[in-house]
């Protein structure tokens, strides 16, 4: 049984931006694009997937596996209303309030797929399991490094990553062009197989995918020589996004079906993408608006001046210095700052201004400041 908290390598009371940063910190090391190992890369994706949902963190953590599909919810599932709420896990053993425990035996997988169908089974206990042929691909997060321009005014952007492709050669069927498809001999073309197992409850018995056909039915008779009769391949794939005006630093664009492909044939998952934007020379951004420093000297700030500043398009402000402005004083330019996103308008640009003070001065200027100073009081 897999620890998805040992995966990414945080504690069982981690909080939600916990997780996130340690699926970053890890996805970028392990990323295949960086030289990662891809099936790394895929454990720590299935981790962050389970981990990062709350009701599938809340299955995780009670049962040790998440339950999907129909009757997920056992205990409202369950046929006959028996109250489990006295049965609980403590150290690993499954412990009744009638003071017996399993010891040894994995109750969690037995109780598990006793509820799973609970609400489905029959007299006998039979448990139905959906099969994974057509199966949707996961989703996919990658990260996109932008400069601060890029993020004001939007761009096109070529976004490349490994994942799950949809094989061309086979159209994503999985067999040979031109071969055909043969009934499994494994499970007689159902598509599924009975499993028995004993366990304290009585005997259950599951009716689960045929792993021969992946729950087709049939096989081909020649597989796919390009992706071996999966339907897709591991490799490379580049895509155009367009990154809009005024997205913010950790936004995440969402681009439907461009994620892993699906297993022979499926839908595909969905492309998400998480902004990093880079720290700018100048300007500092907060929301949409635009904060910079500017130096000047004393003498301007005494007296006034005007100042050109260079925006984020490349144009200039003309910025005036009243007469008497002290340093550290801020001045807002309005609708300077950056354009709102998905609304009309901007923001505005903050202007800092730090009066410089010259390290060495001459012997006449020093005579000048002196007189100044005595004029002054």
């Amino acid at each position: 049984m897999k620890d998805y908290y040992e995966i990414l390598g945080i504690g069982r009371n981690a909080t939600p931006e916990e997780i996130k940063k340690a699926f970053y910190k890890l996805a970028h090391k392990h990323h295949p694009d960086k030289g990662g190992d891809a099936e790394k890369f895929k454990e720590i994706n299935e981790a962050y997937q389970i981990l990062s949902n709350k009701e599938k963190r809340a299955q995780y953590d009670q049962f040790g596996r998440v339950f999907e599909g129909p009757g997920a919810d056992f205990r409202e599932g369950f046929a006959g209303g028996f109250d489990w709420s006295g049965f609980n896990w403590q150290g690993g053993d499954f412990q009744s309030p009638f003071g017996f425990s399993a010891g040894g035996i994995d109750l969690n997988d037995i109780l598990a797929d006793f509820f799973r169908g609970a609400a489905g089974m029959d007299s006998r206990k039979t448990r139905y399991q959906k099969t994974s042929a057509n199966k949707k691909g996961n989703n996919i997060e990658v990260s996109l490094e932008i400069n601060l321009e890029e993020a004001a005014f939007g761009i096109r952007k070529d976004v490349s990553f490994k994942t799950y492709l949809s094989c061309e050669h086979c159209q994503g069927k999985g067999y040979e062009p031109g071969s055909k498809l043969k009934e499994c001999a494994n499970c007689k073309g159902t598509g599924t197989i009975r499993q028995s197992r004993r366990t304290f409850l009585g005997e259950i018995t599951q009716i689960i995918e045929c792993p021969k056909c992946k729950g087709k039915g049939k096989i081909p008779e020649k597989p796919c020589k390009k992706c071996g009769g999966d339907g897709r391949y591991y490799g490379n794939k580049e895509i155009k996004v367009d990154i809009p005006a005024g997205i913010r630093d950790g936004e995440t664009i969402r681009i439907r079906h461009e994620g892993e492909a699906g297993y022979l044939g499926g839908l595909s998952g969905d492309l998400y993408i998480r902004i990093i934007i880079k720290p700018h020379e100048r300007f500092e951004r907060q929301g949409d608006d635009l904060y910079i420093s500017l130096g000047i000297s004393f003498t301007e700030a005494t007296l006034g001046s005007k100042k050109e500043i260079q925006l984020l398009d490349k144009k200039d402000v003309l910025f005036k210095i009243p007469a008497g402005t002290e340093s550290g004083e801020i001045f807002r330019l309005r609708g300077k700052g950056i354009k709102h996103f998905n609304a009309p308008g901007q923001g505005d640009l903050y202007v800092k201004v730090r009066i410089k003070t010259p390290k060495k001065v001459s012997t006449k200027v020093k005579k000048l400041l002196e007189d100044l100073e005595e004029e002054l009081k």
